[in-house]
């Protein structure tokens, strides 16, 4: 009865937040929640007038933009310097390893004592350890010494995605507007991958093998510094962060569903790596390595163009349902891209099917985002989106040390087994842990359930 009776509370409280009627918090302060209107779409539009949404959504793109820039700048150096794809895919990977060890703890730490506390003194180490590893392979130092160079580099990168995401889901709560928000920061995050390796490969090929990395570097810096001076749009520090039942959580990891949905984006983060290399040794080997940044830019930009659309538009299942949909699409995209490979070396179509891969990777990992965002309590979300980021990059890392070895004993073609590979095996676990993504209130109401949270200003 008890139950029945906080469910009814709770569905007046949330059809009079959709109606923008100022709702009474159990504190005893009203909160006024502006949602779209009955068949007004929550668009990209009512979102960027959040107020204060662009003093860190301008600042968030400048710190985040290096991150797309990282492993095929180390890629390409090293690469030069060594003339191994395998030995440059993996001290890569040895990047991407560390960054996705220790951004969660990054993460954890901005959830307990603010984002400006942990990042100011990350990029500051950052740009420190990029310096390093530059002279070290302009150097010729050992292989064991850029491996060595290679994990500060990595484990100190900024987490500003992740950071942007937990300040848009502290100021929307359970709005509509957080899948749309949600969706966005997929938008910027693809538009990242499309700007980042065009802009490194065009560096690290048209001016020197080591001025997409020192580019890296001087941008970390700079929009690390800017993001952190924003300090009013911030989420408040979290020190006992708590689940649904009022019980203490440690870490994000403790949430079944985010351990499932890490699975599935280190299947995404393979499909990045395994594609970067794949392309680049495809356009060396057909004597255009110039070629390379357009070809992975196409990609992206499949990628970028989904995302828009998924924003855009209203879905009309639930985000667990479009995850196990979206997924196998990929897969099948994958698959159509690893044998059109190995049949011969037609720069435009594997072109078209790297665009319609990219097209199917946005749906997957916009909603496993949004998972995220109604599994996970808000004392540890951004380590929980730490833990997704830093997934995407060991995947990044691990497609590109398996594809580098596979281009290295097979030549070009075998590089594009990676990303099937990757993704296959992640939609295997999916199908497997489904069950792990079922919330509180699985797909039956907009926010985390009953009672979780307040509705919150949004301007």
């Amino acid at each position: 009865m008890r139950e029945r009776t906080a469910l009814g509370a709770y569905r007046v409280r949330v059809t009079r937040q959709r109606r923008g009627q100022t709702v009474a918090s159990p504190a005893g302060t009203d909160e006024q929640t502006e949602h779209p209107e009955a068949g007004q779409r929550p668009g990209y539009g009512r979102l960027l007038r959040t107020s204060g949404a662009w003093t860190f959504v301008a600042t968030g793109y400048l710190a985040r933009q290096p991150f797309a820039m990282l492993a095929i700048s180390i890629l390409l150096l090293v690469q030069h310097t060594t003339g191994s794809y395998g030995t440059a895919g993996a001290v890569s990977a040895a990047s991407g390893l560390a960054f996705a060890l220790l951004a969660p703890q990054s993460g954890k730490l901005a959830d307990r004592f603010g984002q400006r506390a942990v990042l100011v003194p990350g990029v500051v180490l950052h740009a420190a350890a990029v310096s390093v590893l530059v002279t070290l392979a302009l150097a010729q130092a050992p292989t064991w010494a850029l491996f060595v160079a290679a994990v500060p580099t990595g484990g100190t990168a900024p987490q500003a995605g992740p950071m942007v995401r937990a300040r848009w889901a502290a100021k929307l709560g359970g709005s509509p507007l957080a899948s749309t928000a949600a969706a966005f920061e997929s938008v910027t995050d693809e538009f990242t991958f499309v700007v980042g390796p065009v802009i490194a490969t065009a560096l690290c090929t048209g001016v020197h093998p080591a001025a997409g990395l020192v580019a890296e570097g001087a941008v970390t810096l700079t929009g690390g510094l800017l993001f952190a001076a924003q300090r009013r749009t911030q989420p408040a520090p979290v020190r006992a962060p708590r689940t649904q039942s009022g019980q203490g959580t440690r870490s994000a990891l403790g949430v079944p569903g985010t351990r499932v949905l890490a699975i599935a984006v280190l299947g995404i983060g393979i499909v990045f790596g395994g594609m970067q290399v794949s392309l680049t040794a495809f356009t060396e080997s057909i004597g255009r390595p110039e070629a390379n940044g357009v070809m992975y830019g196409v990609f992206a930009a499949g990628n970028m163009l989904a995302a828009l659309a998924v924003g855009a538009l209203r879905g009309g299942r639930g985000p667990r349902t479009r995850l196990l949909t979206a997924y196998p699409l990929l897969v099948l995209a994958t698959l159509a891209l690893a044998v059109a490979a190995q049949w011969g070396t037609w720069a435009v179509l594997l072109g078209g099917l790297g665009l319609l891969t990219g097209l199917c990777v946005a749906p997957c990992m916009i909603t496993c985002f949004t998972l995220t965002e109604l599994l996970v309590p808000a004392g540890v979300r951004t380590e929980a989106f730490t833990w997704l980021t830093g997934a995407i990059a060991f995947g990044q890392a691990l497609g590109s040390t398996v594809a580098g070895q596979l281009a290295d004993g097979m030549g070009a073609r075998g590089g594009f087994l990676t990303p099937l590979a990757g993704t296959a095996l992640a939609l295997a676990v999916l199908a497997v842990f489904r069950g792990a993504l079922d919330g509180p209130a699985h797909e039956a109401l907009p926010s985390r359930g009953v009672g979780h949270r307040e509705g919150a200003a949004v301007d």
